[in-house]
């Protein structure tokens, strides 16, 4: 069984409230040519991100059962209250409805603002217990009340985590908004090539400090896109917990969560070369399979040598994985990271 651990699914223009195309929240347009918010837009230009073509997709590439994410779009970060409610409700009741249609294809995740915390924790519990949903999706930043941005590992997600663990949930952290966190033109595709990178690092940096993963220990947290920085300046973290303690006072060596069996990195690292040091920095029973389909940036047919599983495919011919490493990324550890069993999809 080929399960994908990391994908996404739009709604159809139809399904989505038309308050959200009256505020320019976020909208699709009829053509289904261009998914929108405010003044920016993302071509709609490849196979999987409507449902029909979605299971055609995958069946193509003989991928079973797929976890499909929140839009990235609805975080909701800056949003007034009222709109952050109605918006995450509709996300939300839109993945449940894919989940409850298609159990044997698609395990959904839900969102919620940690702005709102009265809210979140509400949406938290419905989502469990009336949407049957098991997969929260946090950003790795939020605006708080004062316009700061902060990691969803700092102190004031701890109630968010506190319930989260209480259910047992899976926990998938996901970078977005770099533009409105650092002060660099919007040009080149950095904040998607480079500073989604250095989200997703600071915070595993918090995640590390706190200790979360032991101060929480029935979640199970997935970082997006293999945690690639986080994984590559592991080094100098531990240099600099060393150096200047007077830093870290109250805070935990990072060296104690490195490869911690609650701490998943799904392979979208584009290149064989990073999945090796995914794997012998935190082991490959935390690797995951994410193809972020159906993006550009995505492991998707069409954009130079990428097709679906193209970097284990090679890091098997190059000897980093053996077949059944290659076998348990694509099957047994998205299961132990959302906590469920084969039987679950098929029965």
């Amino acid at each position: 069984m080929r399960i994908n651990g990391h994908g996404h699914i739009l709604p159809e223009p139809f399904q989505i409230p038309k308050f959200m195309k009256e505020k320019k929240l976020f909208w699709i347009d009829e053509d289904k040519r261009f998914m929108r918010q405010g003044d920016w837009s993302r071509p709609i230009n490849s196979t999987g991100f409507f449902i029909k073509e979605k299971i055609e997709w995958m069946n193509q590439h003989n991928i079973d059962h797929g976890v499909m994410l929140c839009l990235s779009q609805l975080y909701c970060n800056g949003w007034e209250k009222q709109d952050c409610f109605d918006a995450i409700r509709f996300q939300n009741d839109f993945n449940a409805s894919i989940q409850s249609e298609y159990p044997k294809k698609f395990t959904c995740g839900f969102v919620v603002q940690p702005l709102y915390m009265d809210q979140a924790l509400k949406e938290i519990s419905r989502c469990v217990n009336e949407l049957g949903l098991k997969l929260l999706c946090l950003p790795t930043h939020f605006l708080n009340a004062r316009g700061e941005w902060l990691s969803v590992a700092e102190v004031d997600l701890d109630p968010i985590f506190e319930l989260a663990n209480e259910y047992g949930l899976a926990v998938q952290i996901h970078p977005y908004d770099g533009e409105k966190m650092i002060a660099l033109k919007n040009e080149y595709w950095r904040f998607h090539l480079v500073w989604m990178m250095a989200q997703c690092a600071d915070t595993l940096h918090l995640f590390a400090l706190r200790d979360l993963p032991n101060k929480y220990p029935n979640l199970r947290t997935s970082f997006a896109h293999g945690g690639m920085l986080g994984i590559a300046n592991y080094g100098r973290r531990i240099q600099g917990f060393d150096g200047r303690p007077d830093i870290f006072k109250k805070l935990e060596d990072p060296r104690k969560t490195l490869g911690h069996k609650n701490l998943y990195f799904d392979t979208l690292v584009h290149d064989s070369h990073t999945l090796e040091l995914l794997k012998k920095r935190v082991g490959v029973s935390q690797i995951i399979m994410g193809l972020d389909d159906p993006f550009p940036l995505g492991e998707i047919e069409g954009v130079g040598t990428s097709y679906p599983g193209r970097v284990l495919d090679y890091a098997r011919e190059i000897g980093v994985l053996t077949e059944q490493e290659e076998k348990d990324i694509w099957h047994k550890n998205v299961l132990d990271w959302l906590g469920v069993k084969k039987e679950d999809f098929i029965s």
